[in-house]
Parts: structure tokens; C-alpha cells; sequence
């Protein structure tokens, strides 16, 4: 078991796939010529852009469990939150 005082450390890095090379619940925004969230980002402030987004996390996070037929609310939640810690990463 490692634990905090253990000098061990991973020999590996879990690879992180930005969030718009993926989609939850289906391939229809990858299929146009431009997402609507890379529409926004170039045309909203970053300010803007970063309300957008947490309303998302907030809208799919409060959905979740909650409306039949879409059991990817959480995994959307999830998506929207890496593509927020992106944008304030600057990445």
C-alpha cells in the first residue's frame, strides 16, 4: 500500500484525451465542419465561454437520473467539466 510518506512514484500517466476529439452520446457534433462549443469559444468571450460551460456541468449534473432514455447526462456533466478545465488551463 502507498501512502503519503512513500517515495514511490507511478511510472505512468493515464494519457488525456482533450475533450473535443471526444463526444458522449453519439458522433453528431464531431461530424460537422465545426462544433457548436469551437463556434463559441471563438466567438464568446473567454468570460463568456466559461459561464456557458458551467451552466452545462450545473443543466447535466442536476438532469442526471432524471430524464428517460439518456443515461449519459453524467458522462456529459463530465465532458463539459474537462473542456472548462481546458479552457482554464489555457490548453
Amino acid at each position: 500500500m502507498i501512502n503519503e510518506e512513500s517515495n514511490v512514484k507511478p511510472v505512468w500517466k493515464p494519457k488525456e484525451v482533450p475533450a473535443d476529439a471526444m463526444q458522449v452520446g453519439g458522433d453528431h457534433y464531431k461530424k460537422m465542419g465545426i462544433q457548436p462549443w469551437e463556434l463559441m469559444e471563438i466567438t464568446l468571450t473567454k468570460e463568456e465561454f466559461i459561464g456557458y460551460l458551467k451552466g452545462c456541468v450545473i443543466k447535466y449534473a442536476m438532469r442526471d437520473g432524471k430524464k428517460e432514455n439518456a443515461p449519459d447526462d453524467a458522462d456529459k456533466a463530465r465532458h463539459y467539466m474537462a473542456k472548462l478545465a481546458e479552457v482554464k488551463r489555457g490548453v
